[in-house]
Formats: structure tokens, C-alpha cells, sequence
């Protein structure tokens, strides 16, 4: 019996069209254009606009995907939304998704939050559904609207994060697709990168609803880890680290993606990078990343592909993958 790959078949991305530079932001803060791009590589972000949801992101991104894997909406039988930003408490923003794509086959639908982890995650839990047999067509969907928990008098955050949203379809196939996820978490370090406001925290209050970060604490632990992680991924599979086509990461800094490139040895026309002009998205970060490399012609089918990513818990995955 021929054995059940998880393989992305589609891909699509969403940007609001509003952006924010650096120079918009040295009328908002005492900052300076030059002095984020020499720290963080940004040069511009995305905002939503004040009547568009995580869901409406997250729309257009899923529509681009189940039109590029070559699908109909009801052909979708499973959709995962990974999200830190969701339109409501409840229902999820998958089950809004699903009622805005007219998805009306009653396929399960559900959030996973890992923060900038996240589609790594929603990734792997989705493969594990298909491996299974208990769905053959999954929409992976990272969709935010960070801006909305930006502390906008923060220069120390609010040069950061971007908005935006990145799908793909995952199809059953007796092709290699995805060869193996590594997720990993460790709570030890929350106050480093959290929100602290929460509909279950009594204690909470309107000075506790933004990102909180220690910058240098969380740069330092992201490379070290995001390399560790690549080894573990290279070591199951037996795979030296020339054997990677493309590195695609989760974009938080320029100087975190170079560091964690270094360490791989990777030629840096195989990383792909996208967070000059995008900042911080979060988890929609990699999808989008992703969505970029295909749909510029530079990542091919049966190209080895590792996503990586590193976000607030700490949490931190990879996946391994042949497009």
C-alpha cells in the first residue's frame, strides 16, 4: 500500500494595500529610518484598514491557494487558522473563514495559537490529519492584525510588526510532501515577549493589552534555537545541510534570518526573505514567505524547503518539506 504524503499544492498571500514606513513612523516616535533598518532590516509594514477583520485577511489568502491547488471552495474539508490576533473570543476565526469561503460541508475548523509559530504548527496538525486519513484537502491559513496589539508609543515594538495573511492547500499524494515537523515550547520564558491582557486574567487592564518585548533576550535565544532546530530536522532524515534548496523562515529580523543562514552554511540567495517590506506578520509570516518564493518562479517543485520559525511562549517548529 502506497504511502500518504501531505503535499502543499497551493499557495496565496494577502497584504492591506495601507502601508507604514519607516519615515511614517518618525513623525509617530523618536526613531529614525536608518536606525531600524541597521537593527531589524524593515523598511516598511502593512495595516489593515479599520473595518477589515483577521478573517478578511485571511480570505483573501485562502481564495488565492484553493485556486492555485486547482480546487473548488467545498473541496476543503478541513481548515486550520493559525492566529494571536482572532476576530472574536468565539467562534474561531476558522469557523468565520469557513462561512466567508461558503464552505457549507460541516468540515472541522478550528484556531491553533503559537503566536509566530503558529502555521508551523496549524502545519503539523494538519499533516497528521491527512496522514490519518481524516482529511485530504486542508487549508493552512496565518492570518494577523498585529497593529491592533501594537503599543503605538513603543519604539522598541511598534517599528516591528505588520499585518497580513498567507494560505496554503495540503493534498493527500503519494508524492513525498511534507517529510517531518519538530515542534517544541518552553513557558520558562514568557515574560521575555507576551501579551499580558486576557479575557481570563482578572488582574489585567487597558496598560496590558499590547506586545511586551525584551528585544536583546529574544534575539539572542531565537538564533540559538531556530540552528538547533535545523540540526534536529537534518539529523532524522540523515540529510547534511547542503542537501536544503531553500531556507524559508519566519521573518522577525534581517540580522536573525542572516544569523540563522550563517549557521547553516546556506548561500543567502537560498534564504527567502520578505520582512524589508512586511516587518513582523507573525504567524502568517512564513505562508507568506512561502507564497513569495513560488509564486516569483524561484522555488521549484521537488525542491527541499525548511520553514522555521521561533515566537512568544517561547515556542519554536520546523518543517521539512518537498514542494
Amino acid at each position: 500500500m502506497a504511502k500518504i504524503y501531505s503535499k502543499i499544492t497551493g499557495t496565496g498571500g494577502y497584504l492591506p494595500t495601507k502601508k507604514l514606513s519607516n519615515y511614517d513612523l518618525e513623525k509617530i516616535v523618536e526613531t529614525s529610518h536608518q536606525w531600524i533598518v541597521d537593527r531589524t532590516g524593515i523598511r516598511n509594514r502593512h495595516i489593515a484598514e479599520d473595518n477589515q477583520s483577521t478573517s478578511d485577511l485571511g480570505l483573501y489568502a485562502s481564495e488565492e491557494a484553493i485556486k492555485n491547488a486547482g480546487l473548488k471552495n467545498n473541496d476543503i474539508d478541513l481548515i486550520i487558522v493559525a492566529t494571536t490576533t482572532p476576530d472574536q473570543v468565539f467562534p474561531s476565526t476558522a469557523c468565520l473563514l469557513q462561512q466567508k469561503l461558503k464552505i457549507n460541508n460541516n468540515c472541522p475548523a478550528f484556531d491553533v495559537q503559537a503566536v509566530c509559530s503558529g502555521f508551523v504548527y496549524a502545519l503539523s496538525v494538519a499533516d497528521s490529519f491527512i496522514k490519518t486519513k481524516s482529511a485530504k484537502n486542508a487549508l493552512v491559513v496565518g492570518a494577523e492584525t498585529l497593529s491592533r496589539i501594537v503599543n503605538w508609543h513603543d519604539r522598541t515594538t511598534c517599528v516591528l510588526f505588520g499585518d497580513g495573511a498567507g494560505a496554503v492547500v495540503l493534498s493527500a499524494s503519494e508524492k513525498p510532501g511534507i517529510l517531518s515537523t519538530h515542534l517544541h515550547a518552553n513557558g520558562s520564558y514568557a515574560e521575555l515577549l507576551q501579551v499580558q491582557g486576557g479575557i481570563g486574567n482578572k488582574d489585567s487592564d487597558n496598560n496590558h493589552q499590547f506586545i511586551e518585548m525584551k528585544g536583546n533576550e529574544v534575539f539572542k535565544m531565537a538564533v540559538n534555537t531556530l540552528g538547533k532546530i535545523a540540526d534536529e530536522t537534518l539529523k532524522k532524515h540523515n540529510m547534511q545541510k547542503e542537501d536544503i534548496d531553500w531556507l524559508v523562515p519566519h521573518q522577525a529580523n534581517l540580522r536573525i534570518i542572516n544569523a540563522t543562514a550563517k549557521k547553516l552554511r546556506l548561500d543567502p540567495e537560498k534564504v527567502i526573505i520578505t520582512v524589508q517590506e512586511q516587518g513582523n506578520t507573525s504567524s502568517a509570516s512564513v505562508p507568506l514567505a512561502l507564497h513569495t518564493g513560488v509564486s516569483d518562479g524561484r522555488i521549484k517543485e521537488g525542491e527541499t524547503i525548511l520553514l522555521e520559525a521561533f515566537g512568544g511562549g517561547f515556542t519554536w517548529g520546523s518543517a521539512l518539506l518537498k514542494l
